[in-house]
C-alpha cells in the first residue's frame, strides 16, 4: 500500500489541533515544551549550527577547583582568603602571610625570612626556608590563608599529570619553629622525576653553614646550621652605632630531585628553627654566635620530639596546639554586615588586616618556655586597658585599610597600626602580646574606650548605618561582654549587651546615664541610640553602680534625644549597592505572574486568528 504524503491534510490537522476548542491544558502543555526545549535543547543546538564548541576547562584548571572546593564556603564567610597567582577579579589581593611575633614571611618560593625590629617582624634575613616544586612548564597556583588556624595552603597543578599541595604556619606555642608539609601526588601511571627549590642563602656575607645529624625517632636526619650576623639599624635621630643580631637557622638538607612513584603520593613534613640574640656590637659577634647555634639546636630537637610519630598520633597533637592558640586568639571578634557600595570597608579586609597585625605579635600565655609569673604579668596586662583606645573609631581611617597586595605594603600597613594602637593609650595592651593586640584592635573598631572605672562606646550615631557585633570584649579578667548594633525596620539603631561571664554584677545605661542604671545578664538587653547635645558616648557599662549613678552630674549636656532615623538613600546603598533600594520579593512575582499571562493570552489570541476556518473569519468580518 502507498501512502501520499499530503501537505494540506496535515495543515487541516494542525488547525484542528489549535482550533478555538483549545484548552488551557493543552495550551500549558505546548509552552512547557517548547521552554524545555529553549533551556536544555537550544544552547546545544546553536553551537551547533554556528559551529561553536562548548567551552571546557583545562586539566589544570579542573585540578585547582578540585583543591580549592573545600574552602569556597569559608571564603564566602570571610574565614579564609583565596587568591589565585594572578588574582582574580573578584579576589581580595593580599598576600599570603604566616607569622607569630618571633619570625614571619610570605609565602611564596622565593621569600626570607623575618626577625622582630622595632614593633613589628620587620628585619629580613637573607635566608629563604620554601621548599617548592621548580618547573619552567605551564601551572596553576592558588594560596588558601585560614584566619583561625593560622595555617596558609598552597596548591599546585602542572601539565604533566601531578599537583602539589602544601601547608605552612609558624607555630604558635613552640615559637622558634617554622613547618612545611608537602604533598605531591602523581596521577600517571609512570614514575616521575620532580626537581626541588630547597633552602638557600642570598647575599648574607658574615653566613656560616655546618652540618650536623639528629634523630628522629628511629631516623636519623641530616641538618644543616645556618648562622651570621644581620646588621639592624640605629633609631634615627639617636647616636648609638649601628648593632648586629645574631640569627641561628636549622634547617633540614634535601635532596634537588625526588621520584614519585607511579599513581601515588610522597609527603614531607619539614620543621626549620630560628634562633636570635638581642642587639649587640659588632665586637661580640663571636660571643654569641656559639650560645644562640646551641638554642637553635636545642629547639629542633624540642621540636623533633614533640612532632615525633608514635601510636597516639604525636604530629596531630603537635599540630593541633597551634592551631588551638589561634582559635583562642580570635575568641575575642567583630563582624560588620556586608556593604555592596563601592569602595566599602567589609569583612574580608577586616578579617585580613587582623590576621596581618596579629601574626607579628607573640601569644606568650600559649608558649610552652614562658614562665609562670611572666604569664602572670600578661594578664595583668589585659585586664589594665586605662585610657584605650582613645580616639575616634578605626573603621573610618582610611589609611588602616589600605591593600597588602606586596610584601612592603603588609610590613607597612602592620607598622601603621601598631604605632596607632601604641599613642592611643593601648600600650599595656600590646605588651600582652597578640590576645591584647585583638582587644586593642576591636576596642578601635567602635571607639570604645576604658576610662575611670568604666567603659564607654564612643561612636556618632550617625556611623551606625550597619549591624556591628563586638564579641566578647575583656572587662577584667573574668567578664566579657557582647555588644551588638543592629538597624531595625524604621531605620534606626539600636544597642544590644550581654555578659558572656562575669565574676560580679555590672550595669549599663544609655548616652546621658539620665536613666537609671540597668543590670546586666546573659540574655540580651536593649538600650536606644541617643544623641546629646554636646555630642558624648552612646553607652556606659561599669560594675560600680554609685559611680555610674554619679555619671549623670558629671557629663553636663544640654538636651538628649533618640538619634534620628538614618536616610533610606544610605541604607540602600549598603544593602543594594544603589541609592534606589531593593524592591519586595512579592513585587518581582508579580511582574512576572503578569508577563506569563500575557504572553499566554497573547499564544492563545494568534493561534485562533491564523488557525480558524476561513468561513468562521469572513462571518466574524462580514457586513450585516
Amino acid at each position: 500500500m502507498n501512502y501520499k504524503f499530503d501537505t494540506s491534510d496535515l495543515t487541516r490537522r494542525l488547525k484542528r489541533t489549535f482550533d478555538g476548542n483549545l484548552s488551557y491544558r493543552k495550551l500549558f502543555l505546548v509552552l512547557f515544551i517548547v521552554a524545555v526545549f529553549l533551556l536544555y535543547i537550544g544552547p546545544s543546538f546553536l553551537r551547533w549550527l554556528f559551529g561553536q564548541s562548548e567551552p571546557t576547562k583545562d586539566q589544570t584548571m579542573r585540578c585547582m577547583d578540585d583543591r580549592l572546593t573545600p574552602f569556597y564556603l569559608q571564603n564566602l564567610e570571610y574565614n579564609v582568603n583565596i587568591r589565585h597567582q594572578n588574582p582574580f577579579p573578584h579576589e581580595y589581593d593580599a598576600i599570603p602571610y604566616v607569622g607569630n611575633g618571633w619570625f614571619g614571611l610570605e609565602v611564596e618560593h622565593s621569600a626570607h625570612l623575618n626577625i622582630f625590629r622595632g614593633r613589628a617582624l620587620l628585619q629580613p634575613v637573607n635566608f629563604h626556608p620554601i621548599v617548592s616544586v621548580a618547573t619552567d612548564n605551564m601551572f596553576r597556583e592558588a594560596t588558601v590563608v585560614e584566619y583561625l588556624s593560622g595555617i596558609v595552603h598552597r596548591f599546585q597543578c602542572f601539565s604533566e599529570g601531578y599537583y602539589a599541595s602544601y601547608q605552612y604556619y609558624a607555630h604558635r606555642t613552640i615559637p622558634s619553629v617554622f613547618v612545611q608539609e608537602l604533598q605531591l601526588t602523581n596521577t600517571k601511571n609512570q614514575l616521575m622525576d620532580i626537581e626541588l627549590i630547597v633552602p638557600r642563602i642570598s647575599d648574607w656575607p658574615s653566613a656560616t653553614v655546618t652540618n650536623i645529624k639528629l634523630q628522629h625517632g628511629s631516623t636519623i636526619l641530616e641538618y644543616q646550621v645556618v648562622s651570621g650576623a644581620v646588621d639592624v639599624p640605629p633609631t634615627p635621630g639617636s647616636k648609638e652605632q649601628s648593632q648586629v643580631r645574631l640569627v641561628s637557622i636549622v634547617a633540614r638538607k634535601l635532596p634537588r630531585v625526588i621520584t614519585l612513584k607511579k599513581r601515588g603520593t610522597t609527603k614531607m613534613e619539614l620543621l626549620l628553627t630560628i634562633n636570635y640574640s638581642e642587639p649587640v656590637g659588632h665586637d661580640q659577634f663571636e660571643a654569641y654566635k656559639e650560645v644562640v647555634e646551641k638554642q637553635a639546636i636545642d629547639a629542633m630537637n624540642k621540636a623533633l620530639a614533640a612532632a615525633e610519630y608514635g601510636e597516639h598520633g604525636a604530629y596531630n597533637s603537635f599540630k593541633r596546639d597551634h592551631i588551638r592558640a589561634w582559635n583562642a586568639l580570635w575568641e575575642t571578634g567583630f563582624h560588620i554586615s556586608t556593604s555592596k557600595a563601592e569602595n566599602t570597608l567589609n569583612g574580608n579586609n577586616i578579617n585580613a588586616t587582623m590576621y596581618a597585625v596579629v601574626s607579628h605579635a607573640r601569644a606568650f600565655e600559649y608558649e610552652q618556655s614562658v614562665t609562670a609569673v611572666r604569664k602572670d604579668e600578661i594578664s595583668r596586662s589585659l585586664t589594665y586597658a586605662e585610657g584605650c583606645y582613645d580616639s575616634y573609631h578605626t573603621l573610618q581611617a582610611e589609611n588602616l585599610w589600605r591593600q597588602m597586595s606586596s610584601f612592603e605594603e603588609h610590613n607597612a600597613l602592620v607598622a601603621s597600626w601598631m604605632l596607632t594602637l601604641e599613642k592611643q593609650g593601648c600600650h599595656n595592651l600590646i605588651k600582652a602580646g597578640a590576645s591584647g593586640i585583638v582587644q586593642a584592635m576591636v576596642l578601635s573598631f567602635g571607639g570604645f574606650r576604658f576610662s575611670n572605672q568604666h567603659l564607654e562606646l564612643n561612636i556618632h550615631p550617625k556611623y551606625l548605618h550597619r549591624d556591628y557585633d563586638f564579641r566578647r570584649l575583656n572587662y577584667g579578667n573574668k567578664t566579657h561582654l557582647n555588644i551588638s548594633i543592629a538597624v531595625r525596620d524604621d531605620n534606626k539603631a539600636i544597642l544590644y549587651v550581654a555578659l558572656d561571664r562575669s565574676d560580679r554584677n555590672y550595669y549599663a545605661c544609655d548616652a546621658g546615664c539620665l536613666d537609671d542604671p540597668i543590670q546586666l545578664r546573659q540574655s540580651k538587653l536593649t538600650f536606644p541610640v541617643k544623641l546629646t547635645e554636646p555630642v558624648t558616648s552612646i553607652l556606659y557599662i561599669t560594675s560600680d553602680r554609685k559611680h555610674m549613678e554619679d555619671l549623670r552630674h558629671a557629663i553636663h549636656i544640654q538636651e538628649v534625644r533618640v538619634a534620628p532615623a538614618h536616610e533610606m538613600h544610605i541604607l540602600s546603598l549598603h544593602k543594594h549597592g544603589h541609592h534606589l533600594g531593593g524592591l519586595p520579593t512579592l513585587f518581582w512575582v508579580s511582574i512576572c505572574v503578569i508577563i506569563i499571562v500575557f504572553h499566554v493570552f497573547l499564544c492563545k489570541l494568534i493561534v485562533k486568528e491564523y488557525c480558524e476556518p476561513p468561513d468562521k473569519m469572513r462571518y466574524r468580518y462580514s457586513k450585516p
